[in-house]
């Protein structure tokens, strides 16, 4: 069974690739809604562009940023298939604040504030979605932001790990599999640490035989023992 997060876009019952991609929308219903896609590297919109539509992706990956002061990139997420981004349009933020770029090439329905607007009026539950997709993000932020403050580099790695477990992982017998993983770079980004300090924490998971991981997946072969040593201070 797909994870916690899955579980987000069937909540209520919406088809959201049916509401989001014109191809796959019932016949007539807003045939307008485009499609664009991405390259590698191309940006999708930038800080104090306009905020005034929102993506879904059908295929490919997207990072979402801001900048420090001093111009330091700081990694707030990476989004795959079957997400939505750019949401924030919806509820008032009339200027981009973060940053989308593609991980890869990618293909997304594009959707504007106006046809959003229609579209929670004509599906219900929609509204609903939309709420919680931003409930969810606002409290993922939370937490990273309380981890960054109390915890330790590896706790905040394995706490990473779990996380997208429970948003993306699947059940195998007794492991879990979670494909198409981060590289250590990305992980790094995004638990505010070193890509140096993500390889030797995953390196000693391994070698203690928790996990397994290439560039295509990673599997936690002791679920129960890696959340264990998320609460071991070393």
């Amino acid at each position: 069974m797909t994870a916690t997060n899955q579980s987000l876009w069937y909540l209520e019952n919406i088809d959201v690739i049916g509401i989001f991609c014109p191809n796959k929308r019932k016949q007539g219903a807003h045939e307008n809604v485009a499609h664009k896609t991405f390259k590698k590297g191309e940006y999708i919109y930038l800080p104090e562009e306009s905020s005034d539509k929102l993506y879904f992706i059908n295929e490919g990956s997207i990072k979402l940023g801001t900048y420090s002061e001093d111009g330091k990139e700081i990694t707030k997420a990476i989004l795959r298939k079957g997400e939505v981004f750019g949401e924030l349009a919806l509820v008032g933020e009339g200027q981009r604040r973060d940053f989308a770029v593609a991980q890869e090439n990618t293909d997304t329905c594009v959707v504007t504030v106006e046809e959003m607007s229609t579209l929670m009026r004509e599906h219900t539950g929609v509204g609903l979605f939309i709420m919680k997709l931003i409930g969810s993000r606002l409290l993922k932020m939370e937490r990273r932001l309380e981890s960054l403050v109390f915890k330790d580099s590896r706790t905040r790695i394995i706490e990473f790990l779990l996380e997208i477990n429970e948003e993306r992982g699947q059940r195998v017998g007794y492991e879990w599999v979670v494909r198409k993983f981060h590289t250590h770079q990305e992980i790094a980004n995004l638990t505010a640490t070193s890509r140096q300090t993500v390889t030797t924490v995953l390196n000693e998971l391994r070698n203690d035989n928790l996990i397994t991981f290439n560039r295509k997946r990673l599997l936690i072969r002791d679920k129960e023992a890696l959340t264990t040593q998320a609460s071991v201070i070393v």
